[in-house]
């Protein structure tokens, strides 16, 4: 009866962490496809990797290595820059555009919630609440800078002496969800409506920000 009890027990422990090894395999398996998928679309759009002396497959595999590593944690930001003959430039302006539409993707999504989850229920503050989303996305911008960072960086040349550049970063979500926070806090103070339901507000700070 002791041995089949201690049997029994170890099928338990060993039930989740069968259970924890095939979703890191199922993610394993998709961040591979991801990588295929990622050298296939530079390759077509004649990107090459800008910034390291690393071949391309080194820099991708350590990119998806840290994203696996982070797993559900980790959230990759990527920043865009066209036009430019200055490669130290567009460098700066792909840091910057990763920072504004992060911004602007966390407060589209707190717009979104506060318009279905608030304004629907019948509360006329729409203009105040505006004040609120546009400092809430100033605030964003300056406290997610710190929690960027660099992976790599690809860059194509146009052909009239002007180039385009995607640099991707990676971020941990918690750190992340904490900079919004702070983010808020600070924009709360702009705004009475935001401060009267900041409860629900605060919910919906913290829930991840949507990809593109």
């Amino acid at each position: 009866m002791k041995k089949l009890l201690t049997f029994l027990f170890a099928l338990l422990l060993m039930a989740p962490m069968a259970e924890v090894q095939a979703q890191n395999k199922a993610l394993e398996k998709a961040l591979k496809k991801e990588f295929k998928e990622k050298k296939k679309e530079f390759k077509k759009g004649g990107w090459k990797i800008y910034g390291t002396s690393r071949s391309e497959d080194v820099v991708l595999l350590k990119h998806f290595d840290k994203l696996m590593e982070l797993d559900e944690d980790g959230v990759e930001i990527v920043g865009i820059a066209s036009n430019f003959k200055s490669k130290n430039v567009g460098v700066q302006m792909a840091y910057n555009n990763a920072v504004v539409s992060y911004a602007q993707r966390a407060g589209g999504q707190v717009k979104g919630r506060v318009a279905s989850d608030i304004s629907g229920d019948g509360t006329d503050a729409e203009g105040e609440f505006e004040h609120f989303y546009a400092a809430y996305e100033r605030e964003v911008e300056k406290e997610i800078k710190g929690e960027l960072e660099l992976s790599f960086s690809v860059i194509r040349d146009k052909g009239d002496g002007t180039f385009e550049l995607q640099s991707f970063f990676i971020a941990s979500e918690s750190a992340a969800t904490k900079a919004r926070i702070r983010a808020y806090e600070n924009a709360m103070k702009e705004s009475q409506a935001a401060q009267k339901y900041a409860g629900k507000i605060s919910e919906f700070i913290k829930e991840g920000v949507a990809g593109e």
